[in-house]
């Protein structure tokens, strides 16, 4: 297919059209002129969208669906949809499924759910064997059949030596590991942040030590082994000194944080929401002042929406029996556009694909089109009628965005909302 954006500004700091409002004419998914202006022709399909921004693909790092086990919480392929609507180009993909993706017969199937889409998906295999934390799963196969990262999904590895096996034997195929920040000993029966608000409300809390711990072991650990490291999802100050101190040391060591979890506090926990019931917990103003900085230096390689659909039957329960998760594809862009600004919220958006290894497209001459498409103004607030997934429990609802996703082009094809 043919495509002729109109009047697009270029936000890629490595394109030479960077900041510059510009025709882009995409032959079978390959950029083959960018200019002032451009006449479209009658194979080709205009693309005309009010403030039109464009910038490289954007990637999530931390995703989940449902398919194969729990699909009324969300199908792979709506999934897909609805995530490259709100912007992203590709996104990884955790194994908490039914069963749970630890071998290359269930990488294959989710690579093969995906064929053919305009997003990339890239599966995360499971770290262990039915992520119990016990033998090591096939992660060499997997990585044949797909896999881009290896993890127990919001489950902590209780053996130190495992993960110390997991990162000597990764290195011999260049394998990435993912060790989820939690000490459950330390954690306890906790469910949310323990501070003054988990006190105030009676709810059993979990220290910000229970991640800070478990951050410093694996920070050992990796110091002793070598190999490649990403701490997904860190929620407290420590936790980015922490980081910020191994970075230095030169380990090879990445982290992501959530949106929700600089955005929301554990304040919001006074309405006993449970779209407010996430992992890690809404911590203080003060851990978000910690995590921001360690936006700004560099210390956080990218943010995650850790979009987890849950459906209403583990959510609309009592606070202490609800499953963790809130969705957040549709919400990420406009939210940290909020935040951050424009240029800020595309470089964090981009930024993971180098840890996960994934090639990026600049936009130039000759390139391969992997574009999200977006309006960068307009401030209004996030409601119910945003929300694509199938599943609605959004921690951000009535919380204030700025801008929109229009979609994307990639893999030779558009999909707009």
């Amino acid at each position: 297919m043919n495509f002729l954006l109109k009047a697009a500004t270029v936000i890629d700091p490595k394109s030479p059209f960077h900041n510059q409002t510009v025709d882009i004419l995409i032959k079978n998914g390959t950029i083959t002129d960018i200019d002032t202006t451009i006449k479209v022709s009658k194979d080709t399909e205009e693309v005309k969208l009010h403030n039109l921004h464009i910038s490289q693909g954007w990637f999530d790092s931390s995703v989940c669906f449902g398919e194969p086990g729990y699909e009324e919480r969300e199908t792979i392929l709506h999934g897909l949809q609805v995530a490259a609507k709100s912007g992203f180009t590709a996104i990884a993909l955790h194994p908490n499924t039914f069963p749970i993706a630890d071998n290359s017969a269930s990488i294959g199937f989710l690579k093969s759910k995906a064929y053919n889409n305009a997003i990339s998906l890239y599966p995360i295999g499971a770290l262990t064997m039915q992520s119990t934390g016990i033998d090591l799963a096939e992660l060499y196969d997997m990585q044949q059949a797909g896999a881009i990262a290896f993890g127990d999904y919001k489950k902590a590895i209780k053996n130190p030596n495992l993960l110390k096996i997991a990162l000597l034997y990764a290195q011999n195929f260049n394998g990435l590991v993912l060790s989820y920040p939690q000490e459950n000993d330390i954690a306890g029966k906790g469910i949310v942040n323990e501070e003054e608000q988990s006190t105030l409300l009676g709810l059993k809390g979990i220290p910000a030590l229970a991640e800070e711990l478990q951050i410093s072991r694996d920070l050992f650990l990796l110091e002793y082994t070598g190999g490649a490291l990403h701490i997904p999802t860190i929620s407290t100050a420590k936790s980015v000194d922490l980081i910020r101190e191994a970075k230095k040391k030169g380990l090879q060591v990445s982290c992501s944080t959530t949106v929700h979890n600089i955005t929301l506090t554990d304040k919001e926990l006074t309405t006993f929401d449970t779209c407010y019931k996430v992992q890690p917990p809404l911590r203080t103003q003060k851990d978000i002042d910690a995590l921001l900085k360690g936006i700004a230096d560099g210390t956080i390689d990218m943010i995650t929406s850790d979009h987890r659909p849950m459906d209403i039957e583990n959510k609309k329960v009592e606070f202490d029996n609800a499953k963790y998760g809130t969705i957040g594809l549709e919400s990420s862009f406009g939210t940290l556009n909020e935040l951050l600004g424009i240029d800020k919220t595309v470089e964090i958006l981009t930024k993971g694909k180098s840890v996960f290894k994934i090639k990026e497209q600049t936009i130039d001459k000759g390139n391969i089109a992997d574009l999200s498409l977006f309006n960068p103004e307009g401030s209004t607030t996030f409601t119910e009628k945003d929300i694509l997934s199938t599943s609605k429990n959004s921690a951000l609802i009535g919380k204030p965005i700025k801008g929109t996703s229009y979609g994307i082009i990639a893999n030779n094809k558009i999909v707009l909302k």
